[in-house]
């Protein structure tokens, strides 16, 4: 039987230790534009120029156009709450064929939409493993500011992200995680390639008990065959691993990465007009948009029969303007009212009336008591 092993391994002094992960403060010089990033890791945002904020005209409000009330007729309240009582298994649909309707009340609702697309620019440190591509240095020229590089801007009111290289911002340092060497030092055997058995801790034997009296004996692990140590599997007994960070090349390209972020910021609004209908069923259904304003900037709604709508839309307005002017270049904005329909519909069935509401252009159903509620056993 073979000893167990007194040293595992010897272990390399050329191979380092793994190093930090990320590049410690002051591996990398400021760039033109760009400061504020600390050891790689900050995205600091830039505003923009003011030279890019869209000016908002003093004194200045929007008009809208009246609409007629929508109301829908027995049929389609019928019809609508037959589609309801069919996805219900509890529910039969003998009262909804044969209710009797005593009323169909319409109910104004508006729906307010603001929206303001938006455009943010933000940047890191970034890297790549360098493997003799072409170098877009300094020696190239001054990056460009922020907001002078140019990106094509996506479909309005849609996000989207884009990440870009800053030009003449690439520099090549060695690695800092494995100091240019390409390889680390396994962390799971320090290097020496080989672990201590788990099994039999070290001893390369084992006890084994026996029914007799007289006690054990020990026998041959069965797990290290006898060695005390095994390979360590981390790194295949090679007692170090190639560089997680450059991947062996030994050096790294450094380059500041661009980030443009376009965002669709909404705000959405709904007076409470009926105290019996949830008004978070609002957001399932869609409306009539009878009025889209867009332009680079908005004003607020004047004039309209609910004054309501009018109050929130200056508000909005001038949260959206305060709040995404300070970090963000705003490229339009779009205000719609929409006229979401809505009926209470009033009916008596075997001598008891009750209600439901239909909403919505899709006619979707909403009711808080159903006759003849049925339970399968």
């Amino acid at each position: 039987m073979d000893e167990p092993d007194a040293e595992f391994g010897a272990v390399d002094p050329n191979i380092p230790d793994e190093g930090p992960s990320a590049p410690p403060p002051g591996w990398l010089d400021d760039v033109h534009g760009y400061q504020g990033h600390k050891g790689g890791g900050d995205h600091p945002l830039y505003p923009p120029p003011p030279a890019y904020h869209p000016q908002p005209e003093l004194n200045r409000n929007t008009s809208v156009p009246n609409v007629r009330v929508p109301s829908v007729s027995e049929d389609v309240a019928r019809e609508a709450l037959l589609r309801f009582v069919e996805s219900k298994w509890r529910y039969s649909s003998k009262p909804a064929r044969n209710l009797v309707f005593k009323d169909l009340k319409p109910v104004l609702v508006y729906r307010y939409r603001l929206e303001t697309f938006t455009e943010t620019r933000s940047s890191n440190w970034s890297f790549e493993s360098y493997n003799g591509q072409p170098v877009d240095g300094p020696q190239y020229g001054v990056s460009p500011q922020p907001w002078d590089i140019q990106v094509m801007m996506p479909q309005r009111f849609c996000d989207r992200v884009e990440k870009v290289r800053v030009p003449h911002s690439s520099i090549v340092k060695v690695c800092h995680m494995c100091s240019g060497c390409g390889r680390v030092r396994c962390g799971g055997c320090m290097g020496r390639g080989r672990k201590r058995c788990t099994m039999c801790h070290g001893s390369g034997t084992r006890r084994a008990h026996s029914n007799h009296k007289r006690g054990s004996s020990s026998t041959v692990c069965t797990s290290c065959h006898g060695r005390g140590n095994k390979r360590c599997l981390s790194c295949h007994g090679h007692g170090f691993k190639t560089c997680s960070v450059c991947h062996g090349s030994q050096n790294l390209m450094h380059f500041i990465q661009l980030t443009v972020t376009w965002k669709n910021n909404r705000s959405e609004f709904i007076p409470d007009r009926q105290p019996d209908f949830p008004d978070e069923n609002f957001q399932k259904v869609t409306g009539d948009p009878f009025f889209v304003d867009e332009s680079a900037l908005v004003y607020p709604i004047e004039g309209f029969p609910d004054q309501e709508i009018c109050d929130v839309s200056r508000r909005l307005i001038h949260e959206h303007l305060e709040r995404h002017s300070a970090t963000s270049r705003i490229l339009q904005q779009r205000q719609t009212v929409e006229l979401v329909p809505l009926t209470q519909a009033h009916y008596a069935y075997s001598g008891k009336t009750y209600s439901f509401f239909v909403y919505g252009a899709e006619n979707q159903v909403f009711m808080a008591k159903y006759p003849s509620a049925c339970s399968v056993l």
